[in-house]
C-alpha cells in the first residue's frame, strides 16, 4: 500500500519499561508500516522524563503539542512549551522532562529508526487514556 491513515485511538501504545514515566503511541514505524523512521506521540506523566540517551546515527525531533518541560541536550537546559521544536543531532545526549502541572505531549520523530521501534514494541502494552485522546484531539 502506497498510503495509509491511522487514527490515534487505534495506534499501538507502549511503555518501554514498567517503571518509565513516559509512553508512546506509534503513528508510523518500520515494523508496522515499512518506513525508515519512527513517529510517535510521546506522553510524559506529571514529573515524567526520558532516561538520558543518545543515538549513533539518528536525528530526533520533539514537537511539543501540549504542556511544558525542560530539554537537556549535551548538558544545556532549555525550556520547551507547546509550539516548540527540539531537534537533536546524532550523538547528542539528551533528556526531556515534564515540568508542568499536566501531562506533556510531544510528536516525536527519529530517522533512521535505529531500532527504536523494536525497543518500544518490546515494552509493556498500554492503552491511551480518555484524557490523552481528549487532550490530543482538542488541539
Amino acid at each position: 500500500m502506497r498510503a495509509f491513515t491511522r487514527s490515534l485511538a487505534d495506534a499501538p501504545c507502549f511503555r518501554i519499561s514498567p517503571d518509565d514515566t513516559n509512553y508512546f503511541a506509534i503513528l508510523a514505524d518500520p515494523i508496522g508500516d515499512d518506513v525508515p523512521w519512527i513517529t510517535v506521540i510521546e506522553i510524559f506523566d506529571r514529573d515524567g522524563k526520558t532516561p538520558p540517551n543518545s543515538h549513533a546515527v539518528a536525528h530526533e525531533m520533539f514537537y511539543v503539542l501540549k504542556g511544558e518541560g525542560i530539554a537537556i541536550a549535551d548538558g544545556e537546559k532549555t525550556p520547551i512549551k507547546a509550539g516548540d521544536a527540539l531537534v537533536l543531532r546524532p550523538g547528542c545526549e539528551h533528556v526531556v522532562e515534564n515540568t508542568g502541572a499536566e501531562k506533556l505531549y510531544c510528536l516525536t520523530t527519529m530517522i533512521p529508526d535505529e531500532e527504536f521501534a523494536a525497543l518500544i514494541r518490546n515494552g509493556k502494552p498500554e492503552t491511551l487514556l480518555d484524557e490523552d485522546l481528549k487532550a490530543l484531539t482538542s488541539l
